[in-house]
């Protein structure tokens, strides 16, 4: 492997990875802010986002831990919520099995939503070229560099922006960002479809229980579409 060709994919990982990012810092800088809100101190709020680094999970996690609800509740609604990491990490091991075992803990630990999405069709595109692991890495080591600055931002001056910013639009609007994209079949858009309906309507269930239904509902919607309907996509074409 030449230095040039690891660089190369590095950067085009930091390239792709920059422009998710104008959703990401507001999505930190809420997340500092609703950690302190919750009770935790300004160092374990900065902890949180380190050893975590699941901006979702954190996020479920200080509302519940506020909301006083039961360690098992809390527990079971972040392992829901980063259950999606099991998908994301079958999806990239076959581009990731020959890598030793230092790299693949690394690459695990970058492993997130948007370090997914755009380096997942990097892999898809170049296959398991001996050194397409270092755009991971690019997009990641991005990732978690913004992520860090902007949960300190969010715990040292959250508390000097305007609410008319309104800020945790970003949460939403970043994860719609990513999974636009991706849904082509009818299986994809079903399970979104259903699970969006569920969330919405299940918000005034306790201890944002309404994560888990809808994240259930859209487990079997898209199990159940997608042997029923082929692959076909959702513009009407059958395989």
């Amino acid at each position: 492997m030449s230095k040039h060709s690891s660089w190369q994919e590095f950067s085009l990982g930091v390239r792709a990875q920059l422009p998710l990012q104008l959703g990401v810092v507001p999505f930190g800088m809420v997340f500092g802010v609703l950690g302190l809100a919750a009770g935790l101190t300004p160092l374990e709020t900065v902890l949180m986002s380190t050893l975590v680094f699941g901006g979702a999970s954190q996020v479920v996690f200080v509302q519940l831990w506020s909301a006083g609800a039961p360690p098992l509740i809390v527990g079971g609604s972040v392992a829901v919520v980063n259950a999606r990491h099991l998908l994301y990490s079958a999806a990239m091991a076959p581009y990731l099995l020959s890598r030793p075992l230092a790299w693949r803990i690394v690459l695990a630990y970058l492993l997130t939503d948007e370090a997914f999405a755009v380096s997942s069709k990097r892999f898809e595109d170049v296959g398991n070229q001996v050194d397409v692991h270092y755009h991971l890495l690019g997009s990641g080591l991005t990732l978690w560099v913004c992520w860090q600055v902007a949960t300190l931002f969010g715990v040292y001056a959250g508390t000097t922006i305007p609410e008319s910013w309104h800020l945790e639009l970003a949460i939403p609007l970043t994860f719609i960002a990513l999974i636009a994209p991706s849904l082509r079949h009818r299986p994809h858009l079903a399970a979104a479809c259903l699970s969006s309906l569920v969330a919405v309507l299940g918000q005034g269930l306790p201890y944002n229980s309404w994560l888990i239904l809808a994240a259930l509902a859209g487990i079997v919607v898209g199990g159940w579409v997608g042997p029923h309907t082929g692959s076909g996509s959702v513009s009407g074409d059958e395989s």
